[in-house]
């Protein structure tokens, strides 16, 4: 693979893990590699585990910087690729586990929801959609994704007032299936990967799409009706205007 996403395949496990810097932001080439580990997965007929490689951080999220920049176009290519990089993920043919040991903010925190089973390490690690505070709105393919996962009143909170969660409230709202002392992560993850190994395939991937056939359709509506040159270049001086960590704004 690449410096940014390692991938490893042993005994029909994929394990993907995310070493691109320092908070992991998914730039637009972050976010291309983690889809070819994917197609890499999906060749080897593997189940996914996705987790960091890196202490403190699953991921920041995107890369503030490119809205920043005034250039709609690398905005745009970069938020599509997350889109449709969680919307892959969501009707991957194989289970997928996402491991969050620390921090995910918006679209680390997509690519969680996505995931078939999420577990969490207890302490200090957040996560959440918390667009509203560096002054933009949730993407329409990120809401539709949270609806599919959170329970009713926790996705109001999420969505409108862009609250961020500890894991055990990540639990009770949906983002996380279950939380656990970081001792006990690896352990408890051997133990879904056994269980998993037990699925048909083939009814898995059905049930899968059965299950999510609408979130699907809503987020592909999403994607295909407001992720467009012509949109971004709308709200481009909304963009340019995010707050970016630490600048004071």
């Amino acid at each position: 693979m690449t410096e940014r996403v390692t991938y490893r395949c042993e005994a029909g496990v994929a394990r993907i893990a995310m070493d691109g810097g320092k908070v992991n932001v998914m730039s637009a080439a972050m976010l291309r590699d983690l889809d070819a580990a994917l197609d890499r997965a999906e060749a080897d007929k593997a189940m996914v585990v996705l987790r960091s490689a890196r202490d403190g951080i699953f991921s920041a999220g995107f890369d503030l910087k490119v809205f920043a920049a005034n250039d709609p176009l690398r905005s745009l290519e970069m938020v599509k690729a997350g889109a449709e990089l969680a919307l892959r993920l969501l009707s991957f043919p194989h289970p997928t586990i996402g491991v969050m040991e620390a921090h995910a903010f918006p679209m680390g925190t997509f690519l969680l929801l996505a995931c078939d089973v999420r577990i969490g390490a207890l302490g200090k690690a957040r996560m959440g959609l918390n667009e509203l505070a560096i002054g933009i709105s949730p993407p329409g393919f990120a809401i539709e994704l949270a609806r599919s996962r959170l329970h009713p009143a926790w996705l109001s909170r999420t969505v409108t007032l862009g609250e961020i969660y500890e894991p055990k409230e990540a639990v009770a709202a949906g983002f996380l299936d279950r939380a656990l002392p970081a001792d006990a992560v690896e352990g408890a993850l051997s133990h879904i990967i056994s269980g998993l190994k037990g699925l048909n395939r083939a009814m898995h991937a059905q049930a899968k799409r059965k299950l999510r056939r609408h979130a699907m359709a809503a987020i592909r509506e999403a994607i295909d009706s407001e992720l467009t040159l012509k949109a971004y270049q709308a709200n481009i001086g909304r963009l340019s205007a995010v707050v970016l960590p630490g600048s004071g704004r």
